[in-house]
């Protein structure tokens, strides 16, 4: 049960860094928008151009929407921490009072 957790918590963490990659990239392109009067958008493999306040608008939107599925992925993450603190927690005091079992038993015997 805790490996499932770990690799949970692993691929939540792999989630996290992409998105925060993907927020840092558009942050950029957004900055860049700042100063720029042309600006283009990528479709398929051709180059758009676009109305700069267009590309803002949608750029922005979809930092938004980035910014609250990180948020989400954080809230899991939190959640997940919490759960593994507690069952490794548990494993430990199963683990002690098995020991705990076993010497009582040697010295009995």
């Amino acid at each position: 049960m805790i490996s499932v957790v770990e690799q949970t918590l692993q691929n939540l963490l792999l989630q996290k860094q992409t998105i925060n990659s993907q927020i840092n990239e558009l942050s950029l392109a957004l900055k860049e928008l700042e100063h720029s009067e042309d600006s283009y958008r990528l479709l398929g493999n051709i180059l758009i151009k676009v109305e700069p306040k267009s590309l803002r608008e949608q750029l922005t939107k979809d930092l938004d929407s980035l910014n609250l599925r990180l948020k989400s992925i954080e809230k899991q993450e939190e959640s997940l921490t919490q759960r593994l603190q507690a069952l490794q927690k548990e494993f430990l005091s199963q683990i002690n009072k098995n020991k705990g079992e076993q010497n009582g038993k040697k010295r009995g015997a």
